[in-house]
Formats: C-alpha cells, sequence, structure tokens
C-alpha cells in the first residue's frame, strides 16, 4: 500500500478517535450537569427543610408569647367596660368568643400544617435522594427508558416540595397578618382606657369580622396564584431538562 494511502488512514482514524473522544467528554459533561442540577436541589431542599425546622420552632413559642398577651389585654378590656358600666363581663367574654374561637382554630391549623409539612418533607428528602442514586445508574447503564421514567418521579417529588413549600409559608404569612391586625386593633381600645365605650368595641368587632371575610377571599386568591406559579415552574424545569437529554442523546 503506498505510504500516502496509509497516512491518510491513519489520519481518518485519529480524526474519529479524536471525535470520539470529544463526543464521550460531551456526554459526561451532559451527564454530569443533569445529577449536579438535581444534586444542588436537593441541598437547597435541606437547607430550606432545616430552616424551616428552626422557624417552626421560634414560631411555636411566639404563638404562646402572643396568646398571653392577648389573653391580659382582653381582661383589661374587660375591666374597663366592666367599669364604666358599657358592658357586663359575661357578656364581654360571649362577644369577644367569636376572635377566640378564630385565634383558636387558626392555631390549629398552623400547628398541624407545621407537623405534617415536616414529616412530608423528610419523607421526600429521602425519595429525591434515593431517586437520583437510581437516575445516576441509569444514566450511565444507557437505560433511556428508566432515565425516562426517573426523571418523571424526580420532577414529581420537586413539584411537591415546590407546592408544600409556596402553601406553608403563605398560609404562615397570612396568619402573621391576622394576629397582627386583631392584636393592633384591641391595642387601639385598651388605649381608651376608662373613656371606652360598648360602641367601640362593637366597632372593632365588625371590623374583625371585615378583615376575616378579607382575608378569606384574599386565599382563594392566592391559591389560584400558586397554581399558576407551580405551573410556571412546572414547565420551565421540564423544558430545561428536555434540552439536556437531547444534547445528551444527540451525543
Amino acid at each position: 500500500m503506498p505510504l500516502l494511502a496509509i497516512k491518510e488512514i491513519s489520519r481518518k482514524k485519529y480524526m474519529e478517535d479524536k471525535a470520539g473522544t470529544i463526543l464521550l467528554a460531551a456526554k459526561e459533561n451532559v451527564l454530569e450537569n443533569i445529577i449536579s442540577s438535581y444534586e444542588a436541589r436537593i441541598q437547597m431542599v435541606e437547607a430550606f427543610f432545616e430552616t424551616t425546622g428552626q422557624i417552626f420552632e421560634d414560631f411555636q413559642e411566639s404563638l404562646l408569647s402572643k396568646r398571653q398577651e392577648r389573653e391580659k389585654i382582653n381582661d383589661q378590656l374587660k375591666e374597663n367596660l366592666a367599669r364604666n358600666g358599657s358592658l357586663r363581663k359575661k357578656d364581654f367574654d360571649r362577644m369577644m368568643n367569636i376572635i377566640s374561637l378564630y385565634q383558636e382554630q387558626s392555631e390549629q391549623e398552623i400547628r398541624k400544617l407545621s407537623k405534617e409539612y415536616l414529616g412530608e418533607q423528610t419523607k421526600l428528602a429521602q425519595q429525591l435522594r434515593e431517586g437520583l442514586k437510581s437516575f445516576k445508574d441509569a444514566l450511565t447503564q444507557g437505560q433511556a427508558q428508566e432515565v425516562k421514567e426517573l426523571q418523571t418521579l424526580i420532577k414529581e417529588i420537586l413539584t411537591k416540595q415546590d407546592e408544600s413549600k409556596i402553601e406553608v409559608t403563605s398560609k404562615l404569612k397570612e396568619f402573621q397578618q391576622g394576629q397582627q391586625q386583631t392584636s393592633e386593633m384591641l391595642g387601639d381600645l385598651l388605649a381608651r382606657g376608662e373613656d371606652l365605650k360598648i360602641r367601640d368595641f362593637k366597632a372593632m368587632l365588625t371590623e374583625f369580622k371585615r378583615q376575616r371575610k378579607e382575608r378569606i377571599a384574599c386565599q382563594e386568591r392566592r391559591r389560584q396564584e400558586v397554581k399558576d406559579m407551580l405551573g410556571e415552574f412546572k414547565a420551565k424545569r421540564t423544558e430545561t431538562e428536555r434540552e439536556r437529554l437531547a444534547v445528551l442523546q444527540e451525543a
């Protein structure tokens, strides 16, 4: 075989080997990017989980402190209204029951939500790590169908975590806002001292009912906003993962 032909064959083989090496490196790089993105997400979830646990612990202490403060203000208001002859104590208790009952129900709901959220996040974090391990194995072994199924599973877990995080954050904010508004209204009444009249007390109860109705309407709006937001998150995540897998398949 002519020397020139041998050199040409060697050159082509070299180029093919080089192209193969480049493609393999590109494939490995895509694999690393996909896995790294999931690992980063897990770390974010776990960090948020730890922070949330401390937030809930502090929140429980805050609930107790706020309740004690509210009870003290209620007792002072009751005494002021009874002293100036505007309202009997038993009537005060009956009328205040609408606020007390609402506050108690809200606190119970928040406690239940906190407990369920922490338990759920522990379970989802474990599922996510197990799913990622299987995902790595399937990717390196070239199991396309397994990769697709695991990708769907991981995406569902991440979506569920997003839903829970947004829901619990939204409800905590709503609860705190409600607590603050109620405390301010009671504080305004207390500041009137002996000049406090039953009409002032009734006006406060009317305003409380209005705000409660407004909060309920706001909750419905936020539920829809959360639903829309999660839809956007899911679509964006799906598109990103589709692009990565497309690059991987081309490689």
